[in-house]
């Protein structure tokens, strides 16, 4: 039996029929030893393409190789091409639509994987004491052409959409952020310095590839922490970015990677599974200190939804929700509430073929418990613990 609902019917982004309204939101895959292309990363998309889901996005691709979260993170070079075009190649081939999220890490970065200092808006230390550079204005002008030539790249790979990634306090959200930003210059103090650099960059992004493939960007409605971008300010950059007109939608987000990331995922807190991961000098501080880094927020579906709706009353451009969306039902209501697309991860980490089996009427929601146990996985293959294999390089 298949089921009737809108959510299935095909839509339009930008320039790009999607065939149905649910996107792969980008989950960082962890199968990337070289910083390039792998099988494995190949068959992740797959999987996800195969079950039925629009557009998957291929997360993370950085724009300079400081702007890498580590080594093993693909950085857009002339390597990196042949690969992303067999990665594109395969999604079509199983009907969806891919994206690639490019972007730079700054203040999010390790700087001792990448061997080269991690860049902020302002000198200073991250909450894990790694020392952060203030950019330059010649740093500025670097990462925006590169930001340029990864587009033309993503362009050439065959991607059909790019997703600018405006959040989680990587370079673009730490210059929004008014507790990282402390600039006194163009780039600094008042909203509209601090929103310069990502409309540039969304600027060049867009005169990069016109209107050939679709660009969106995912952005921040609030940090999460005590002094950071909150909704006031985002309602504002997200009409800067409409009125700019260089984006064909915003996918709404918020958390810091850098001191909040449990705002973005809401539920059970692995603190345990974290600290194996780390190295055993840091491990025993971590366990200690952990709970400050990752507080407890209990999960409820759609949780980023009342934020959203601010942004849904005070703009006209598309938007995608995304946050805790596990069931059709919750799909439904959000496209009758007018969002464009809903993004889901954690769902479709533990069910690839959620998508079709709620369209033959297997399922109506994820079997997904939100203990979060699938964010540890992200240095050795991203993937839910309670089913599947484990990926391989």
């Amino acid at each position: 039996m298949w089921v009737s609902s809108h959510v299935f019917e095909s839509a339009r982004l930008g320039p790009v029929t999607l065939r149905n309204r649910i996107i792969k939101a980008a989950t960082f895959e962890g199968v990337m030893p070289d910083g390039l292309v792998s099988d494995a990363l190949i068959d992740f998309h797959r999987r996800v393409a195969s079950g039925g889901v629009g557009m998957t996005t291929v997360a993370y691709l950085a724009v300079s190789p400081e702007g890498r979260t580590d080594r093993h993170c693909i950085f857009l070079r002339p390597e990196a091409l042949p690969g992303l075009r067999q990665l594109t190649e395969a999604v079509h081939e199983d009907g969806a639509a891919v994206a690639a999220q490019i972007g730079h890490a700054g203040p999010v970065a390790n700087s001792r994987s990448n061997k080269t200092p991690s860049l902020a808006p302002s000198n200073g230390f991250s909450p894990m004491g790694t020392r952060l550079r203030g950019v330059t204005e010649h740093d500025i002008a670097r990462i925006t052409e590169d930001y340029r030539n990864a587009a033309t790249m993503v362009l050439d790979a065959g991607f059909d959409s790019i997703e600018i990634h405006l959040g989680h306090n990587y370079l673009l959200s730490a210059f929004l952020s008014p507790k990282l930003n402390k600039r006194a210059d163009q780039w600094g103090g008042s909203l509209e310095n601090r929103a310069r650099f990502p409309r540039r960059v969304a600027e060049v992004v867009r005169e990069a590839v016109g209107d050939r493939i679709a660009v969106t960007a995912k952005l921040n409605m609030a940090d999460g922490v005590p002094g950071g971008f909150w909704l006031d300010e985002s309602v504002e950059v997200a009409r800067m970015l409409q009125a700019d007109g260089n984006l064909d939608a915003l996918e709404l987000t918020g958390g810091s990677s850098l001191a909040n990331p449990m705002y973005l995922f809401r539920g059970e807190v692995p603190l345990r599974e974290f600290a194996a991961t780390l190295p055993p000098a840091i491990r025993v501080g971590f366990r200690l200190l952990g709970k400050r880094f990752m507080p407890y927020y209990p999960f409820e579906e759609a949780f980023f939804l009342p934020y959203a709706r601010q942004f849904r009353d005070a703009l006209d451009m598309p938007l995608i929700l995304l946050g805790g969306v596990n069931r059709l039902d919750t799909i439904e209501q959000a496209v009758d509430n007018g969002f464009d697309f809903v993004a889901m991860a954690r769902a479709l980490l533990r069910e690839p073929d959620l998508v079709n089996k709620m369209r033959k009427g297997v399922a109506s929601e994820s079997l997904c418990i939100h203990c979060n146990k699938c964010m540890p996985t992200i240095y050795r293959g991203t993937r839910c613990v309670l089913v599947g294999p484990k990926l391989t390089h």
